[in-house]
């Protein structure tokens, strides 16, 4: 049970967050960086997202319990919008929202492209944010559980600095039909995770 949420969490986080296909946005966002400078950017991303994602998961709850708002509502309303997502990365309307953010960061030169729109809100979205919570409302408040959510937020991010460090050779290697491909598929994976999110808590108000 216990593997088989950490597969789960980490299949969430990993088809959400998507770093594999941010690797063209990367390489977009820093055009122009020396090496040097690419990899300050690609690790500050990936650790202001993290810390995000962290947060979301630890205190997501305790939000949602002050804006008196349930869990099973917000498992609807997350899967609503994780499925949204999803749409959008099969049709292909997300990749376009990404190269749209990518050229805004380039036009103006915004001194910090490790948090806009790196960290937030391409590796940190309304998505990932979402998930995350989902996630550790999943846990129930067991801490071995919540401990390997926050392992698995730390593995995705060391998965998205990676793939920054590499983009590179990833865009060279997966081409635009294998980029293409790739977000298709991950976006039906996400589509089924989102129905499952939505299922769980019309049961689970039924169920009260």
């Amino acid at each position: 049970m216990q593997l088989d949420y950490a597969v789960s969490a980490f299949l969430t986080l990993f088809v959400v967050v998507d770093p594999v296909a941010l690797a063209p946005t990367f390489l977009a966002v820093t055009e122009g960086m020396p090496r040097v400078a690419r990899r300050s950017v690609a690790v500050r991303a990936t650790v202001i997202a993290g810390a995000i994602l962290i947060g979301a998961a630890l205190f997501g709850d305790w939000l949602l319990e002050t804006l008196q708002i349930s869990l099973s509502a917000f498992r609807i309303a997350g899967g609503l919008l994780l499925f949204s997502i999803a749409t959008e990365m099969v049709f292909g309307v997300r990749s376009r929202h990404e190269g749209e953010a990518a050229e805004q960061a380039l036009e103006e030169r915004v001194r910090n492209v490790a948090a806009f729109p790196l960290a937030i809100p391409l590796l940190a979205g309304p998505g990932a944010i979402t998930a995350a919570v989902l996630l550790d409302g999943r846990a129930g408040g067991n801490l071995l559980l919540r401990g390997e959510l926050l392992a698995v937020v730390i593995v995705v991010a060391a998965a998205a600095l990676l793939s920054f460090l590499l983009a590179e050779r990833i865009g060279r290697l997966l081409g635009l039909t294998g980029n293409i491909v790739l977000s298709r598929l991950l976006g039906v994976l996400l589509a089924a995770l989102a129905v499952q999110f939505v299922v769980d808590g019309v049961r689970a108000i039924f169920s009260a």
